[in-house]
């Protein structure tokens, strides 16, 4: 129940927040809070329309009147956990326990007896990390060769799939960014309640999630927000009557909007009432009143809109089916012929006829969906894996996405589909002369999320130092001076942080300041690495442009349907090299999408096809998205994908989508690319073995100097570890076709001051740490190019002989440049040209 310790809304506030939702108004959180304590004849005028809103968006998907429910068997895999919620009682202790997991016969004992019934999803539900707090299942694990039990949940998933065509839905708890990434190729859908916002009730001694640190919100909602970066079908909800207040409880409803709209994976939301149990420490709680349960349910259908489908569990709701469906849901869950509700065991699912009979009874026909609902089955990328498609196809309507009530799930091989290659392949030619056939994506208006959303969560830069704005900022300023004499004395000194002063007033250095920064960062280039300008002939090779990331400033990403859209097969990328060779190249570069549908064995295969044909090219392949997404795809730790790759001849990496190393603008500008810890990870672990990396900062966008300064101590912290950064490339904002930019969020790109200053200030702040700084001839033209290697840069990057990133983006500087071009620019600069290797050693 809510917690009524605050005075409730008045009459007069429920009628006037009535009024405001009737007229389609948008509702603040006061409004909704209001709302929940309707009663009488304000409560059946709140249920009348989240009913209406409700039926809206049935009839805009195509099923007016239908009410959804899972077929399904539930799966208990381990009922150990670290956490200890006081109203638990799924959660237990080993000794009450005949083993700490169920082993692999006795899962597919029971998803096999599933299917023989006609079910079609396998419901795993188990505890968070219990081998983080008792040693029984740490043992377990150990002995049967799992790392963890988010191991042997993917194994098992996998049997399932392959043993009973069952479809598998995971309830494992919080997961991270690349534990999200390592299931979703077994299950079409993965769940965890919200719960609650109130983060008193987790930190507050005697609070009902009071030392379960898998329950403090922050935690929950950053696994909301990256589910759906990885673009998984989500399930989540809030449970009701745990003593947050009413208004603790609309910010949770509110959070599950924002989420939602940021990335569109919220397939459901559970609105869920606290049913006090025996045994636990909450068994004297009044359970949650089904009015307020009702009136929860309504302001969630309010909130959350037309679209979205919300559940009410029917084996918790004392038989008041006609209430739930007044107030809005449009789904009862998952609902078992076979298992019980193994976290509310007290109450029995109702059977399937019985559900029936009610639904029609208040006029809707009950209809059986998968677990991955309707929506994601009809859009299939990027939400399913395409090792899943068959088994998700065997079971699914193609023209509604249901299930096929009179189907039987079939056990069906878990790998990959046939390789298909075509499409534009001649785009890194074409790009120059025909150009890109659209300026956007098709599914520009949804797949980078709402842009409202997004809008909001742009962080502004603030004052970059208040002390010497307010002095104007010239000369006089004494954290300019300070900086300046800084740059000439100590420079790696300014990345400290407190010289954060003094690195941040040179950012901002304009005027004759400016010119003193770049003159200063030229000398330290010629202490560091002497008057020549070096470059490398290569090629680079984009091997597929399809991906489904969602990255907002990439306009280089397509959908395989896209007219743009082109996988090259690993013959014709080794022909590519073998022509980089005959041109005079030593190294590619090779990129590509994060692409479904290419095979987590063509990674390294394109390797070994190149050394094939060339032994001797040096192999610079694979960004460090490239690299946990595959590896994630085959279910193997970092570290062992990049052995396989160094075994196969991977010589090294690109420090590429990096952009900027501060997740708050990440998210802003990428959507669903890998944390900053993730890119460290991958690259630190390249190089301890041995793989050395290129660094890199995108800018000029949503970001700020603050978080260039933070993103340049990240890049020196993985140095001072490792010493595996070969160069650092700036890489400025390309905005003419960058769906940021056209959706009015994104700058046009950086100023040429900008390009001044962050190219000197690179120079000073990796002094000592990395000699070589690049400027990008692709993005910056031939005559920027050869000005910035007169204010602290001395390497022009490569040849490349095709580039249609930049070129997709709208960059105007072509996609090639000759040995005699690179040089012609190092002599514009008043600077000798050299020849070199991917390693900066002098070329032959």
């Amino acid at each position: 129940m809510v917690d009524r310790t605050e005075p409730g809304p008045t009459v007069q506030s429920i009628r006037r927040a009535l009024h405001r939702a009737a007229t389609g108004r948008t509702l603040d959180v006061a409004e909704a809070t209001a709302l929940l304590a309707a009663r009488d004849t304000e409560l059946t005028e709140l249920l009348r329309l989240a009913a209406g809103i409700r039926d809206a968006g049935l009839r805009e998907a195509g099923r007016p009147g239908v009410v959804t429910y899972s077929k399904k068997v539930f799966i208990p895999l381990t009922r150990l956990c670290r956490d200890r919620c006081h109203y638990c009682t799924f959660a237990t202790v080993p000794h009450r326990l005949p083993a700490p997991f169920l082993d692999r016969d006795e899962v597919l004992a029971i998803a096999r007896a599933g299917a023989d019934q006609g079910c079609k999803e396998a419901l795993f539900t188990l505890g968070d990390r219990p081998e983080e707090r008792w040693p029984a299942a740490r043992s377990w694990l150990d002995e049967r060769g799992y790392d963890s039990t988010l191991d042997y949940l993917r194994a098992c998933a996998v049997a399932v799939l392959e043993e009973t065509g069952l479809l598998p839905h995971l309830n494992p708890g919080v997961l991270s960014w690349s534990e999200l990434q390592r299931l979703k190729p077994v299950a079409p859908s993965m769940g965890m309640m919200l719960e609650t916002t109130a983060t008193r009730l987790w930190s507050t001694p005697g609070g009902p999630h009071f030392g379960s640190p898998d329950k403090e919100p922050a935690v929950r909602l950053r696994v909301l927000d990256d589910a759906g970066r990885v673009n998984v079908p989500f399930t989540t909800g809030i449970l009701i009557g745990i003593g947050e207040t009413a208004a603790e409880r609309v910010d949770a409803i509110f959070a599950i909007r924002r989420a939602q709209r940021g990335y569109g994976h919220l397939q459901e939301v559970i609105v869920q009432n606290f049913r006090a149990k025996p045994d636990t420490a909450m068994r004297g709680m009044p359970d949650a009143e089904l009015h307020d349960l009702a009136a929860t349910v309504a302001v969630a259908r309010v909130l959350l809109g037309p679209k979205a489908r919300i559940q009410a569990p029917p084996n918790l709701i004392a038989g008041e089916y006609d209430l739930l469906l007044n107030a809005g849901i449009d789904d009862w869950g998952g609902v078992s012929p076979l298992t019980p509700d193994h976290v509310n065991p007290e109450r029995p699912w109702p059977q399937l006829d019985e559900l029936a009979r009610h639904t029609a009874r208040a006029g809707f026909t009950l209809r059986e969906r998968l677990t991955i609902y309707p929506e994601y089955v009809r859009a299939g990328d990027p939400w399913l894996d395409p090792r899943l498609l068959p088994h998700v196809r065997a079971l699914a309507d193609p023209e509604t996405g249901l299930a096929v009530e009179a189907a039987r799930p079939v056990g069906r091989p878990w790998q990959e589909p046939d390789e298909t290659y075509g499409g534009r392949t001649d785009l890194h030619a074409t790009i120059d002369t025909t150009g890109r056939s659209e300026d956007r994506r098709g599914d520009f208006d949804h797949v980078y999320g709402d842009w409202s959303e997004v809008a909001e969560r742009v962080t502004p830069a603030g004052p970059v130092v208040p002390a010497a704005r307010e002095q104007g900022g010239g000369v006089g300023d004494p954290a300019l001076r300070t900086g300046l004499r800084l740059a000439a004395d100590d420079p790696a000194a300014l990345l400290e942080p407190r010289h954060t002063d003094a690195a941040l007033a040179l950012f901002a250095a304009d005027g004759p300041a400016l010119d003193e920064l770049c003159r200063l960062a030229d000398d330290a280039r010629r202490d560091a690495v002497g008057d020549d300008v070096t470059y490398v002939v290569n090629r680079n090779i984009n091997f597929s442009n399809v991906c489904y990331v969602g990255c907002r400033f990439c306009a280089f990403a397509q959908r395989e349907r896209d007219a743009d859209a082109y996988r090259l097969s690993v013959d014709q990328v080794a022909d590519r090299a073998e022509q980089a060779r005959a041109a005079g190249a030593t190294e590619v570069c090779l990129q590509g999408g994060i692409d479904p549908k290419l095979p987590v064995t063509i990674y390294a295969d394109l390797v070994r096809a190149i050394k094939a044909r060339v032994p001797d090219m040096h192999v610079h392949a694979f960004s460090p998205m490239e690299i946990v997404t595959a590896a994630a795809k085959a279910g193997v730790p970092i570290r062992q994908w990049l052995t396989q790759l160094r075994e196969a001849g991977l010589d090294t990496i690109p420090g590429t989508a990096a952009e900027i190393l501060d997740d708050e603008v990440r998210w802003v500008l990428t959507k669903g690319k890998l944390p900053a810890a993730a890119w460290v990870d991958v690259v630190a672990t390249a190089h301890e073995l041995g793989i050395r990396s290129s660094s890199t900062m995108m800018y000029g966008h949503v970001d700020h100097p603050n978080q260039w300064l933070a993103h340049f101590r990240v890049l020196a912290g993985v140095q001072d570890r490792t010493g595996g950064f070969t160069e650092f490339v700036a890489l400025p904002f390309v905005h003419t076709n960058a769906p940021i930019y056209l959706a009015g969020i994104a700058r046009p790109g950086p100023t040429w001051r900008e390009n001044r200053v962050v190219h000197a200030m690179a120079r000073l702040l990796l002094h000592g740490r990395i000699d070589n700084i690049q400027c990008s001839w692709v993005k910056l033209g031939d005559a920027g190019t050869a000005a910035l290697l007169r204010g602290g840069c001395n390497d022009l990057g490569g040849t490349l002989m095709e580039e249609t990133i930049s070129r997709m983006a709208g960059s105007g500087n072509g996609s090639a440049r000759t040995e005699q071009e690179l040089v012609a620019i190092a002599q514009a600069a008043g600077r000798p040209a050299r020849r070199r290797t991917t390693a900066y050693r002098h070329a032959r």
